[in-house]
């Protein structure tokens, strides 16, 4: 069966699943262990895990995605054997590989990461094809991780947007609780996340297979462990379970931060009456494990929330919020939070309080430590080109990800001229008897319409101030996603209720800030 049947399939079968997950919150879905066991399903679950780069990566068995192509029979055999092993319940989940990964600016420390077998991606990989869909219409606005259509960058936009003035005033927001849970994945409850995953799935096939995953052991240095907590980082299905299992965090916040399936002026009319009597409002924007809470009320007020909400998560989800980290800062202060620094500060146009976005001075001096020290590990006897080819990504990388940053158009033009020199530097001990002018005629060479820069044949070294830098796009908290065919007719009602209510609040209106947009 072709890759564009089995595709038309899933995604048909999904939107069925999300329509009646959205239009019946209170729906128990029973019979979906046919559908994961379905070929058409595997054939499509095989499909996006071929294409992944981590299907080169092996697991505790040694089978890469070539390993099973160069097989007798192929990926069609391997496929059939996966879908009989299902059916006749004789699949077990392997130990994962656990891998350590450097901690990004923290030097020493690590982030374990678990790779489960080939074999076991698929089936989690089929899994999430059909579990997601149901769960999504759960997932609270405000909750920003893993999923469909929202990205990092949609979180800090929230955040940004709460710091800004309104009409008739300042923003409300004066103190920020930045939210940090010990161990988040490795914390988790596996008792507590079945239930969890219960509410919506009552197919005893489905619970069997997902709690297998969680009881699967981990290899470390030759040693199967069986840890009691935790969904393993590396996991298809763990950032789903996780948005599950953290889906409370978000319910605790949703009076004010808007609920699932309603409109946004019904969170943002709770906002107004609450401030109007005087009672303190909290607005969560969550991004996986990371979360902040926006404080409308005293500093006193702040405190008390945070010592509540530790008392929550040990009580509701049994994880332990770390007070010494969990720090309360004023929003003038500014937050680091998502690789930004958000900042309440004096708009240069208007002199009123806005929120902006900055790349924080410990990014910029982790970036400029990790470029020497990579350009310091290539050897002098290897090409300009293998230089080029090491930073390139890097340049390409970084740049996406913060042009979006106040005075970015700065900060890009000192990388350029630092990583100029670096590179310069590592020419000079390449030839060091060849003149500093001669090196330049030799390596600096301007592309067609291209500014000058460090090149060798066909190979350019890029620049961070290339493309420029803009403003994130606003966009509605009400995202679209492929399965919702009807979004675009709610987004259109959703509008008419805005300006209907707008009417009879509009003299309140500007205290809170609005979550859509």
């Amino acid at each position: 069966m072709s890759n564009g049947v089995n595709t038309s399939f899933v995604l048909d079968m999904q939107r069925k699943l999300y329509r009646w997950s959205s239009d019946t919150p209170e729906k128990v879905f029973a019979d979906l262990f046919n559908l994961v066991c379905d070929s058409r399903t595997l054939s499509e679950a095989w499909r996006r895990l071929a294409h992944n780069s981590g299907s080169r990566t092996p697991g505790t068995d040694g089978m890469t995605r070539r390993t099973v192509e160069e097989r007798p029979g192929g990926a069609t055999e391997f496929l059939a054997e996966i879908r009989v092993a299902l059916r006749s319940g004789t699949h077990l989940p392997e130990p994962v590989r656990q891998r350590l990964i450097p901690k990004p600016g923290k030097p020493g420390k690590f982030r374990p990461l678990g790779i489960p077998t080939l074999t076991d991606r698929l089936v989690q990989m089929a899994l999430k094809l059909i579990l997601e869909p149901i769960f999504e219409p759960d997932f609270y606005p405000t909750s920003f991780g893993f999923r469909k259509g929202r990205s990092t960058h949609d979180a800090l936009a929230r955040i940004q947007r709460c710091l800004h003035p309104t009409k008739r005033g300042p923003s409300v927001y004066g103190y920020v609780i930045e939210g940090d849970i010990k161990g988040c994945f490795d914390a988790i409850d596996h008792h507590v996340l079945m239930e969890c995953v219960r509410r919506r799935i009552s197919d005893r096939k489905v619970l069997m297979l997902i709690l297998s995953f969680l009881k699967a052991g981990v290899m470390i240095e030759g040693t199967v462990k069986h840890p009691v907590t935790g969904s393993p980082q590396g996991g298809i299905i763990s950032p789903m379970l996780s948005n599950i299992y953290r889906t409370d965090i978000d319910e605790r916040y949703g009076r004010w931060s808007m609920r699932p399936r309603e409109p946004s002026i019904n969170a943002a009319a709770r906002r107004i009456r609450d401030h109007r009597k005087g009672r303190p409002v909290y607005y969560m924007v969550r991004y996986a494990d990371d979360f902040v809470v926006l404080v409308d009320g005293t500093r006193e007020q702040a405190e008390a929330e945070k010592r509540a909400l530790a008392e929550f998560l040990e009580t509701e989800l049994r994880m332990e919020l770390s007070l010494e980290k969990t720090k309360i800062s004023d929003v003038r202060e500014g937050i680091d939070f998502l690789g930004y620094r958000a900042v309440q500060a004096k708009g240069l146009l208007t002199g009123h309080q806005v929120g902006k976005l900055f790349i924080p001075k410990s990014k910029l001096n982790d970036l400029r430590h990790k470029i020497k020290v990579t350009v310091k590990g290539i050897p002098t006897g290897c090409s300009l080109t293998e230089v080029i080819d090491r930073l390139n990504p890097l340049i390409l990388g970084w740049r996406s990800y913060y042009r979006y940053a106040t005075r970015a158009h700065r900060d890009f033009a000192h990388l350029d001229d630092w990583i100029w020199w670096r590179v310069g530097r590592w020419l000079r001990k390449k030839h060091p008897k060849t003149p500093w002018r001669k090196l330049r005629r030799r390596y600096f060479m301007s592309a067609r319409g291209k500014r000058r820069q460090w090149s060798e044949g066909t190979k350019r070294l890029r620049f961070f101030s290339e493309g420029g830098t803009t403003r994130y796009p606003a966009r509605s908290i009400e995202k679209m996603n492929r399965w919702d065919a009807n979004m675009e007719t709610r987004a259109r009602q959703n509008v008419l209720e805005f300006w209907n209510a707008f009417r009879s609040l509009s003299h309140n209106w500007d205290w809170i800030t609005p979550t859509g947009g």
